[in-house]
C-alpha cells in the first residue's frame, strides 16, 4: 500500500480560534479522506509551535508558567478538531519532550557540519512574528511585512545558520520542479521578493528569553521558533528515534501552510533539509486567508465569526462544504453570514437535497421503495451515464492540484444534470400509462445509480451527508473511488429507506439573527473561561502599561517644516508584490501623487475610494517592495490596531493646505 504523508501548519496556540483557522485543518482533512479512499496509507499530522518570547509574555500576562498557559488553550484546540472531525494521525507539540530531544540534536548536528555560527545580530524585531527583518523588508513606518505591526530595534549575540550560501540551490529546486511550490504566485513572490538579491543568514537563537528549547552546548541560547516548529513535522513521524515509521512516510508528500508562512516553509524548511541531507517535501502549497467582508478576522475588529455555533445550527457538513467551494483554496476570500447561507440554499438544499428527496419519494410513489430493473438505454440516458462515470476523473485532476473550489464543482455539474434528467425524463407522465412501465423503471433505476457515484465522490468532503445518501440507497458495501467510474452497480430489488431532509431551506434573514447571538454568546463564554482559569493562577486578563512616551517637545518652527494637506482617493490597487499593501492614486489640488500604505487590513479598496483624506506632501520618496511612494496618509491607531484615517469635518477642496 502506497503512503501519503501530509501536514497543516505547527499552529501558534491561539485561545480565538476562528472560522480562518480552520481552513487549512479542513481542507487537510479532505484530502486525507480523499486519498484513503484511493488505497492510500495517509498519515496526517498538525499540532502548536509553544515557545517563543510571544508565549513567554502572554503566560506572564496571565499570571502562568508558559507550559499551563498553553496547556489551557490547547483544550479548546483539540476540542474544535473533534467537533469538526479532524482525522488527525499525530498533534506534535514542540513542547513534547521527543520533540524537544530530536531538535537539540538538530542543531548540533547542525553545528558539527559548520552549517551554523555564532556572531551578533541587530535587526528591526518583530514579537507576533517572532521575525527579524533588514530595513529595506520593512513596511512603511517599520511596519512587519508580514503581519503590519511595529517591530523594535533588536540587538543580541545570536547563532546563524548559513541561509546564504543555499540561494543558488533554491532556484535550482524552483526551475528544475516547477510544482514544489503552488501556487505559481507564491513562487514568484519567492523569487522576486526574496531570492532574486540574495538571502542574508538567519538568525536561528535568542538570548533575550529562555522559553524554548535550550542549545545543547550553550544554554544562554534557546533555539528560534522556526528550527524548532519546522522539525515538528520530522519527529511527527519518528525522526530520530522511530526509524522505520520515519522512512516509510518521509518526504511529505505535501506541507499546507499559510501564505503568510510561506517564506519560512519553502526557503529556510528546504535549506535546512538540504544541510541535514534529508529529503525534501514534494511539495509546499500556500493557501489564501478567509476575510470578513474583505477584512481581517480580528478579536479587537469584533468581526470574528467562530465555527462551533456554524456546526451546532447547521452541522458540521454546512460548514465544510462552504469553505472547500466558496474560496479557491490559492487565494484570500471573504465571508459572509449571507453568502455561507446562500450557498446552503442553493447547492445543499435546493440542488443536492431536492435531487435525493425527489428520487427516493419516486421510488417510494410508483414502486413501493424498491428499486426497479434498468431496462433501454436512450440517448439522454447514456448522456447522464457518461457524465457519472467520468466526473471522478475531473475530481482527480482538480484534487492533485488542492482546488477543492474546482472539485466540487464538477461534482455539482453531475447533481444538476441529474435534477435535469428528472425534468427531460418526466417520471410523472410515464407513470400514467402502463404501455411507459419499462421506461419509468428505468429512469427511477438511473437517478438511484446517479446518486449512488455521487455518494462516493461527496465523501471526502462532507461525510455524513454521503452516508445519508448511502442509507437511503441501503447500500452496504464499503465506499471505494474506484466504484464511482463503473455503472450498474446499484442492485434492483433493494429496498430503499426514507429518510429526513437533509438541508431545509433557510430564511436568511432569520437565520443571520440566530447565527449572531449563538456567536456572541460563545465569544462572552470563552471570554468567561480564560477570565476563571487567569483568577485561579492569580494571573490578570490586561496588556503590559506601557511606558510614557517622553519624546522632546517641538518648537513651531519645527511643525511649521511639516506640509499637510487634504486628498481625494480617485484609485486603490493591491501592490503587486505585498498583500498587506495597498497603493493609492491619490489627487492633491492640480497634482497627482502614488502612496503605498499599510492599511489594507482595516480598509475595503470600496471604502476607500473618494473619501478626502490628509496627507504629508513633503517627505522626501520612498520604495516600498519596488514601488515608489510619494507621500505618507495621516492616521491613529489605538492598543487594539484600529484605524482612523485623518480628514476634515468639512467637506474641503482636495490640495487646501492644513496647519
Amino acid at each position: 500500500m502506497k503512503s501519503y504523508y501530509l501536514t497543516t501548519p505547527i499552529y501558534y496556540p491561539s485561545d480565538n480560534l476562528h472560522i480562518g483557522h480552520t481552513y487549512c485543518t479542513v481542507a487537510a482533512d479532505s484530502i486525507k479522506r480523499y486519498k484513503k479512499l484511493q488505497g492510500y496509507d495517509v498519515f496526517f499530522t498538525t499540532g502548536t509551535d509553544e515557545h517563543g518570547q510571544k508565549i513567554q509574555e502572554k503566560a506572564k500576562e496571565a499570571g502562568l508558567e508558559p507550559k499551563e498557559y498553553v496547556d489551557n488553550i490547547l483544550v479548546s484546540i483539540k476540542e474544535l478538531w473533534e467537533k469538526l472531525e479532524i482525522d488527525y494521525d499525530q498533534f506534535r507539540r514542540s513542547t513534547d519532550p521527543e520533540h524537544e530531544e530530536q531538535v537539540q540534536k538538530i542543531f548540533q548536528k547542525l553545528y558539527d557540519k559548520g552549517e551554523i555560527y555564532k556572531s551578533e545580530y541587530e535587526g528591526y524585531y518583530c514579537t507576533p512574528c517572532e521575525s527579524f527583518w533588514t530595513e529595506s523588508q520593512l513596511d512603511e513606518g517599520h511596519k512587519c511585512p508580514d503581519c503590519g505591526r511595529e517591530t523594535k530595534i533588536s540587538k543580541e549575540e545570536s547563532y546563524f545558520f548559513r541561509l546564504s550560501k543555499y540561494r543558488d540551490k533554491l532556484l535550482e529546486l524552483y526551475e528544475k520542479n516547477p510544482e514544489f511550490l503552488e501556487p505559481l504566485s507564491r513562487k514568484k513572490e519567492m523569487v522576486s521578493n526574496f531570492l532574486k538579491d540574495g538571502l542574508d543568514d538567519l538568525s536561528v537563537t535568542r538570548s533575550s528569553f529562555d522559553w524554548g528549547v535550550k542549545v545543547p552546548f550553550d544554554e544562554d541560547h534557546v533555539i528560534y521558533v522556526w528550527v524548532d516548529a519546522l522539525s515538528c513535522y520530522l519527529t511527527a513521524i519518528g525522526y530520530g528515534f522511530d526509524e522505520e515509521k520515519f522512512n516509510k512516510y518521509w518526504p511529505a508528500n505535501v506541507h499546507l501552510v499559510g501564505k503568510e508562512i510561506v517564506r519560512f516553509h519553502a526557503i529556510i524548511w528546504p535549506a535546512l533539509l538540504m544541510a541535514l541531507d534529508i529529503p525534501l517535501p514534494k511539495k509546499i502549497f500556500g493557501h489564501g486567508w478567509i476575510l470578513f467582508d474583505n477584512d481581517k478576522m480580528s478579536k479587537s475588529k469584533g468581526n470574528v465569526v467562530y465555527p462551533e455555533p456554524i456546526i451546532d445550527l447547521y452541522g458540521t457538513d454546512a460548514l465544510k462544504y462552504f469553505l472547500l467551494r466558496e474560496f479557491s483554496f490559492g487565494s484570500d476570500g471573504s465571508f459572509t453570514k449571507e453568502k455561507f447561507m446562500k450557498r446552503l440554499n442553493s447547492d445543499l438544499a435546493n440542488d443536492l437535497g431536492n435531487l435525493v428527496s425527489r428520487t427516493i419519494s419516486m421510488v417510494d410513489k410508483y414502486n413501493d421503495l424498491y428499486l426497479p430493473e434498468a431496462h433501454q438505454i436512450t440517448e439522454i440516458d447514456q448522456d447522464l451515464i457518461d457524465l457519472a462515470t467520468t466526473t471522478s476523473q475531473k475530481v482527480d485532476q482538480a484534487m492533485d492540484h488542492f482546488q477543492f473550489s474546482n472539485a466540487l464543482e464538477e461534482i455539482w455539474n453531475l447533481i444538476r444534470r441529474s435534477n435535469k434528467y428528472i425534468d427531460e425524463t418526466t417520471p410523472w407522465i410515464l407513470a400514467k400509462n402502463e404501455e411507459d412501465r419499462e421506461r419509468l423503471d428505468t429512469v427511477l433505476y438511473n437517478l438511484v445509480e446517479s446518486l449512488r457515484i455521487i455518494s462516493i465522490l461527496i465523501k471526502p468532503f462532507i461525510s455524513h451527508t454521503s452516508d445519508s445518501i448511502r442509507t437511503a440507497l441501503n447500500l452496504k458495501t464499503e465506499v471505494k473511488w474506484d466504484d464511482a467510474n463503473t455503472w450498474g452497480l446499484s442492485q434492483a430489488g433493494e429496498k430503499l429507506k426514507k429518510i429526513k431532509a437533509l438541508f431545509p431551506r433557510l430564511d436568511i434573514e432569520k437565520e443571520i439573527e440566530r447565527l449572531d447571538e449563538a456567536n456572541h454568546a460563545l465569544a462572552e463564554k470563552r471570554q468567561a473561561e480564560k477570565a476563571t482559569w487567569q483568577h485561579e493562577a492569580g494571573g490578570e486578563d490586561k496588556e503590559d502599561k506601557k511606558e510614557e512616551n517622553s519624546k522632546e517637545k517641538i518648537t513651531i518652527d519645527d511643525f511649521s517644516k511639516v506640509e499637510i494637506k487634504t486628498a481625494l482617493i480617485e484609485e486603490v490597487e493591491d501592490h503587486p508584490n505585498a498583500d498587506r499593501l495597498y497603493v493609492l492614486k491619490v489627487k492633491i489640488g492640480d497634482e497627482r501623487r502614488q502612496i503605498v500604505t499599510n492599511i489594507k487590513s482595516q480598509f475595503s479598496k470600496e471604502y476607500l475610494k473618494g473619501k478626502k483624506i490628509m496627507v504629508v506632501t513633503n517627505l522626501k520618496p520612498m520604495k516600498f517592495r519596488g514601488l515608489e511612494s510619494d507621500g505618507m496618509i495621516l492616521a491613529a491607531e489605538d492598543k487594539d490596531g484600529k484605524i482612523s484615517l485623518a480628514t476634515t469635518f468639512e467637506d474641503l477642496a482636495d490640495g487646501t493646505i492644513v496647519g
